[in-house]
């Protein structure tokens, strides 16, 4: 496998490594939201909570979702994706037609006057950072593969087989890895 660190930018996933054991990482399937020579920082997309937005975050009553784990950095904030940066003043354009952040107040104005759907936005708690050199590194020792993102997969709510089926798309020899068991020796 050739090292795809080169083509690393905001709208593409990360999927950790068949052997990448760390616990916050273990088959996560990340999307990229800005990466440059500062570093980079995504969110897990395959991580779901056992509570729901509506019972976590004030003002959004109507989103009985799960809350995901966008990753292990700064627990205490909360992040979300949308598809509507048409209407959400100060959202950033990860993938034509997907967006990151924007004015919180009004999102929730927009979900609860029916503009927007709650199944356009994704909430996560956290995000996942890497600081300037560290995800190359980490690309370098073999701990990540990367894939193309789409709102379709970012939508899913199949978080069980998300990495194998994402990891598996990639084709060749990856289709060998998506099967391969979680814990190799116990096979």
């Amino acid at each position: 496998m050739v090292n795809e660190f080169e083509h690393l930018e905001s709208g593409k996933l990360l999927l950790a490594s068949a052997n990448l054991l760390e616990s916050h990482f273990k088959r996560t399937v990340l999307l990229m939201c800005e990466h440059n020579e500062e570093g980079s920082l995504g969110f897990i997309l395959n991580r779901p909570m056992e509570f729901k937005v509506c019972e976590a975050i004030t003002g959004f009553d109507e989103i009985d979702e799960p809350l995901h784990m966008g990753g292990p950095v700064q627990v205490d904030t909360v992040h979300f994706l949308h598809t509507r940066g048409d209407v959400v003043d100060d959202a950033q354009e990860i993938l034509p037609g997907l967006f990151w952040g924007g004015d919180k107040d009004q999102l929730s104005y927009l979900i609860n006057t029916g503009v927007i759907k709650p199944s356009e936005v994704r909430f996560f708690l956290g995000y996942a950072g890497w600081s300037a050199g560290q995800l190359k590194d980490e690309f370098e020792e073999g701990s990540w593969y990367l894939a193309e993102g789409s709102s379709d997969l970012i939508f899913s709510d199949e978080y069980e087989r998300m990495w194998s089926r994402t990891v598996r798309s990639k084709g060749g020899e990856y289709g060998f890895i998506a099967n391969s068991p979680e814990l190799p020796g116990m096979n």
